[in-house]
């Protein structure tokens, strides 16, 4: 069985080599898709019974552990040195120091590794992350898939 929760968040990038707008600072308004596979939990009396993994229990682990650290954070490449001094410059700023450039592939490629580790088999209903989607707009996402 396949679940899925949707949680949204607001950061900034910049892509330092891109050749169009994107090269400059900006921010969006990025839409995540956690699905995980996993057999229904079948465990009278257990509140998770009839369930893979409760959907509360989805969006507080994917907060905990990715939306809040990335949330209204700049996400920068740690080899873009002129704008990691800017935001260094900047008082109690939210950045996060990232080893690749920003992009919506290598931000999914993270996000995934950083949640894979997360969501874990606790119910013994092999439970795991099957896929990660990572909306930059509505109209343009990342997926990174468990293969």
């Amino acid at each position: 069985m396949l679940i899925t929760r949707r949680l949204e968040f607001d950061a900034g990038h910049r892509i330092p080599d891109h050749r169009s707008q994107c090269r400059h600072l900006h921010g969006h308004r990025y839409a995540l898709e956690i699905t995980l596979a996993g057999d229904i939990i079948r465990q009278a009396g257990d509140p998770a019974n009839g369930m893979v993994m409760d959907f509360s229990e989805v969006k507080a682990l994917a907060r905990q552990h990715l939306v809040d650290v990335w949330d209204h954070a700049f996400l920068v490449w740690e080899g873009d040195s002129p704008i990691v001094a800017f935001l260094a410059s900047l008082p109690a700023h939210k950045t996060v120091l990232l080893d690749c450039v920003p992009t919506a592939e290598n931000l999914a490629q993270r996000a995934f590794a950083i949640l894979d580790a997360v969501y874990r088999d606790t119910y013994a209903n092999h439970l795991c992350l099957e896929r990660l989607r990572l909306y930059e707009t509505p109209n343009c996402w990342a997926e990174a898939i468990r293969g």
